[in-house]
């Protein structure tokens, strides 16, 4: 599954993806990392989620993104979600790179049966229709 977690600044994407990934830790049997373009968060976060940060990656674009992401698969067979914190500050994410980047990530979801859940700088308003349900609005 892929969901984009959408939201005006200062909504609460950032601590709801904080939050979602605490109590997935506490219930959950896989691991779980937390990609982010600081390391603000590494007190907020319960010790066992990894927080990565992916300014140390050199990500420039959607492509670099995914195999960033790929990459984190492939180090970590159990690995059962992804959250990702403000990617959108590094690198340009309009809405054409968003269904890539859903159209991509839904293929290696299925196959290495993983989670993603990407923060994106979006409202749903300026999201086209098809993409509506992969999406969930945090309003403050």
């Amino acid at each position: 599954m892929v969901k984009f977690i959408l939201g005006k600044k200062g909504s609460g994407k950032t601590k709801w993806l904080i939050d979602n990934a605490n109590k997935d830790m506490k219930e959950g049997n896989g691991n779980i990392a937390f990609v982010d373009v600081d390391d603000d968060h590494i007190f907020s976060l319960n010790y066992n989620v990894r927080l990565i940060n992916a300014m140390e990656f050199n990500i420039l674009n959607v492509d670099s993104f995914y195999g960033f992401l790929c990459g984190l698969l492939s180090m970590d067979y159990d690995l059962e979600k992804i959250y990702v914190d403000g990617i959108y500050k590094v690198m340009s994410l309009d809405l054409q790179d968003l269904v890539y980047l859903h159209d991509a990530l839904k293929k290696i979801c299925k196959k290495y049966n993983v989670e993603f859940y990407v923060n994106v700088d979006y409202t749903l308003d300026k999201i086209p229709e098809f993409m509506k349900e992969y999406c969930l609005e945090i309003e403050a």
